[in-house]
């Protein structure tokens, strides 16, 4: 971790390792930037941090699409144990809304895509378009999520798609007649103990999260530069070159949502939205693991169990939304994802593993047959999305992990 901070691959990290039931490792590594003499982002932050901006285990980060196996597809999985929500059901049955297309056409493949399939990612809508740009209001992006056109027939093929998680929280709110962060709050992070879990972080801790973007107008903009974009960086190692940073709400990116659609939706959105320790991830981990099992998650430690004694799920459950999808050529199960070849949980994560990676340069993978987890939350895209070097840390991070275990 040392190192990938030292190359400049993200400012900041927070790691937490579970094994057999147990909290073996809980580190915290950088700064809030990697930028010497940066300018304060905030004089809260200055004031508590003496202008270090020193990352603790206790640090919050931005999620991004973690939200998506944390939140969403925990809902999901509650509800369908709960007889709420079927897995084959048409999505129109819920959203009437999604069977016109953008142009008011009503598209009759639209009718076939199932649930299974927004969890799958196998619907036939796109990986991802900027609603934000025509969206003012919440109401504006769903309606324009739920018309968004496929780019392929359902259950063609798989293409990892917010759009697709937008729709399925959406229905999932209307099963459950409660907004996703009320549900999550009462199923999941309550019962577990995930006190610091949460979307929309209040202003009085914003200044502890460390930033995610910088989307300030540069000052050599003229009166032709567009309204949204500016050029990224590149001159730093493992940054993309012509990739423009976003600058949508000209101002740095701190305590609130990277994601733009997120951030049109209020917040609290189903692909991305969620703030959490590496710690907190760590209890979702064992509960995972261990279907509930153990001690109670207040009593933690590196010497205690990991895990909350509270069910939030049946075994047979996790195994069905953890199971690889029958999709040609997917790594995708319900929500969740699987180690592929390459993979970016590495070399050693074993066939019945399964993980989510997150925007913002997040990762939590689960091994259940080594009892393992490792979470690892890094704000990599700081000042802008255009460093990929995580690609390369990630594996290698994992690998060494598995690799210091076994050599005990």
């Amino acid at each position: 971790m040392r190192d990938a901070i030292a190359q400049r691959a993200f400012p900041a990290a927070s790691v937490a390792i579970t094994h057999r039931g147990r909290l073996i490792a809980l580190k915290a590594f950088g700064h809030f930037t990697d930028e010497a003499g940066a300018p304060p982002l905030s004089l809260r932050s200055l004031e508590r941090q003496d202008g270090d901006f020193d990352v603790t285990p206790a640090t919050l980060f931005d999620l991004a699409s973690l939200t998506k196996v944390i939140a969403t597809t925990t809902m999901a999985a509650i509800l369908y144990e709960r007889g709420l929500l079927e897995l084959e059901a048409p999505v129109i049955g819920v959203v009437p809304e999604f069977l016109a297309d953008s142009c008011g056409d009503v598209d009759l493949r639209r009718r076939d895509v199932t649930f299974r399939m927004l969890l799958a990612h196998s619907s036939g809508l796109p990986a991802y378009e900027k609603l934000f740009l025509q969206a003012q209001t919440r109401d504006d992006l769903l309606r324009a999520a739920f018309t968004t056109s496929l780019s392929a027939d359902p259950a063609s093929r798989a293409e990892y798609s917010d759009i697709g998680f937008i729709v399925l929280g959406a229905a999932l709110e209307r099963i459950a007649g409660e907004p996703l962060d009320v549900f999550c709050q009462r199923e999941i992070f309550g019962p577990l103990a995930m006190q610091h879990t949460t979307f929309n972080p209040p202003a009085a801790l914003r200044p502890q999260v460390p930033p995610t973007a910088d989307e300030r107008e540069p000052e050599e903009c003229g009166a032709d530069t567009p309204v949204r974009q500016k050029p990224a960086d590149t001159k730093t190692p493992g940054v993309s070159p012509g990739k423009p940073r976003s600058t949508f709400r000209n101002r740095i990116i701190q305590g609130e949502v990277q994601d733009e659609n997120a951030f049109t939706l209020g917040g609290v959105a189903p692909h991305a939205g969620l703030f959490s320790t590496a710690e907190d991830l760590a209890r979702f981990a064992c509960a995972m693991l261990l279907c509930g099992a153990g001690a109670p998650a207040r009593e933690m430690s590196k010497s205690q169990p990991a895990a909350s004694d509270h069910r939030i799920l049946r075994p047979e459950t996790i195994t069905l939304f953890t199971t690889r999808d029958s999709t040609p050529g997917t790594s995708r199960a319900l929500g969740w994802d699987t180690p592929s070849s390459p993979s970016q949980s590495g070399k050693h994560f074993g066939r019945s593993s399964y993980g989510h990676l997150g925007y913002t340069g997040t990762s939590l993978w689960i091994d259940p047959d080594r009892q393992l987890s490792i979470t690892l939350l890094t704000n990599r895209t700081w000042p802008d999305c255009s460093n990929q070097t995580i690609r390369q840390v990630r594996p290698k991070f994992h690998d060494a992990i598995i690799e210091a275990l076994e050599a005990k």
